[in-house]
């Protein structure tokens, strides 16, 4: 079965983009095709991809300027993304007519059988582009730390997302919340654990049993422009993430 993915939290630095990007390359090893979509305007899956800036981006799919197909680069390792840009910033108030929750959906029908994986890396907000990434979504996935802040916007997300599903997506599941640069070394970190744990069961979702450890691998694979199974297959981090993806197709 297909899958269109949304990375997504309205808190920023959380590892969104590193979990897209990850998801992604981690599918791809799998021998499955996937696109990557990049609808942050800061932009971080874009650069760290290394995609060409001056090539065609999903802002100008939005506006339907052009066809989703004109848009879609390949990167890295093989892989295709339909980069970011810093004008999407303003897309809300662009944005404003009706069936607006709906123009990512409409503009990925004609491509979306020609991928096993569609994996979008949403902005830290809940605005236009989160909910256009919702509405077309199958899954939804929440990267957290393990703070306060993170247990204090869970509910906030948890909102929204019943909205999407009771107005523009009944079949949105909501797979769970990823704990990321995780350091199971500290009481606080633990606490903070079963916290979200428990907070996860009361808004219907569940609190993956696969952490993502702390690891300075990821921000040199990123400086790079690499892959983290490319730049460092041993590291604590590919071997998180390739844990993280076993985790997530269980049946």
């Amino acid at each position: 079965m297909k899958q269109i993915i949304s990375i997504t939290n309205q808190k920023g630095g959380v590892g969104k983009s590193t979990t897209a990007q990850a998801l992604g390359y981690g599918y791809l090893l799998k021998g499955f095709k996937v696109l990557l979509i990049d609808l942050d305007p800061q932009g971080n899956l874009s650069y760290s991809l290394g995609s060409n800036s001056e090539h065609y981006s999903i802002l100008e799919v939005l506006t339907k300027k052009i066809k989703v197909v004109e848009a879609i680069q390949e990167v890295e390792g093989g892989i295709n993304i339909i980069s970011s840009s810093p004008s999407l910033s303003g897309l809300d108030i662009e944005l404003n007519q009706t069936g607006k929750e709906y123009k990512l959906k409409e503009a990925l029908e004609p491509i979306k059988d020609k991928y096993d994986y569609i994996i979008i890396d949403t902005p830290p907000s809940l605005g236009i582009l989160t909910v256009n990434a919702l509405t077309v979504s199958t899954w939804c996935i929440i990267p957290a730390q393990a703070d306060s802040y993170s247990l204090q916007g869970i509910g906030q997300f948890y909102n929204t997302v019943n909205a999407v599903k009771q107005y523009c997506n009944n079949s949105l599941i909501i797979k769970g919340i990823l704990l990321t640069m995780f350091d199971n070394r500290t009481i606080l970190s633990r606490d903070m654990q079963e916290m979200i744990n428990d907070t996860a069961q009361k808004v219907g979702t569940k609190l993956f049993k696969t952490t993502i450890r702390k690891n300075v691998a990821i921000k040199e694979a990123q400086a790079y422009k690499k892959n983290i199974y490319a730049y460092s297959p041993k590291s604590n981090a590919s071997i998180d993430y390739k844990a993280f993806i076993e985790e997530l197709e269980e049946k």
